[in-house]
C-alpha cells in the first residue's frame, strides 16, 4: 500500500496515553483536596444553620416554660415534656418530631448553662475534641 503525506494514525501511541495519564493524575492531585476541604466545610455550614434552628426551639421551649430543660432531659425534652409539674406550660405538639443529628449523622449534645445553653457537635471524627476539620463545633462559635 503507497503512503502519501495525507495519511494520519488511526491511534495513539502507549507513550501518548501514559503522558496523558500522568496530566490527569497531576490535575486530580492539584484538585482533590480543594474538593474535599469544600464539602468539609459545607458540612460545618449545615451543622451550624441545624444548631441554629435547634436553639430557637430551644428558645420557644424556654418561652412557654420559664425555662431552658435541664441538661440530663436535653433534647428528649423537646419530643416530649420530660416532667408535667416542671412544665405545666408544655404544648400540646412537640417542639421536634426526631433527635437531631449532625451531618456525620451522630447526635447533638445539649448543655444548660442556666441562662442559656450550648449544642456541641463533635464533628468528622465523633470525638470530643480535635484539630482542623475534626474539631468540635459549638453553636456558640457559629456566626448568628
Amino acid at each position: 500500500m503507497k503512503k502519501t503525506k495525507y495519511d494520519f494514525r488511526k491511534a495513539f501511541t502507549l507513550i501518548e496515553l501514559l503522558i496523558v495519564i500522568v496530566i490527569l493524575g497531576g490535575l486530580a492531585a492539584v484538585v482533590a483536596p480543594g474538593l474535599m476541604d469544600a464539602a468539609d466545610e459545607a458540612k460545618r455550614d449545615t451543622v451550624c444553620l441545624k444548631m441554629n434552628d435547634l436553639k430557637k426551639r430551644f428558645d420557644m421551649f424556654k418561652l412557654d416554660n420559664g425555662v431552658y430543660p435541664d441538661t440530663e432531659e436535653g433534647f428528649e425534652a423537646l419530643l416530649s415534656n420530660p416532667d408535667a409539674e416542671k412544665y405545666p406550660n408544655y404544648r400540646t405538639q412537640p417542639y421536634l418530631r426526631e433527635l437531631p443529628k449532625d451531618a456525620w449523622k451522630t447526635p447533638f449534645v445539649y448543655i444548660n448553662k442556666t441562662d442559656d445553653i450550648e449544642i456541641i457537635s463533635y464533628g468528622s471524627d465523633r470525638k470530643e475534641g480535635g484539630d482542623g476539620g475534626n474539631k468540635d463545633i459549638l453553636l456558640s462559635e457559629c456566626s448568628q
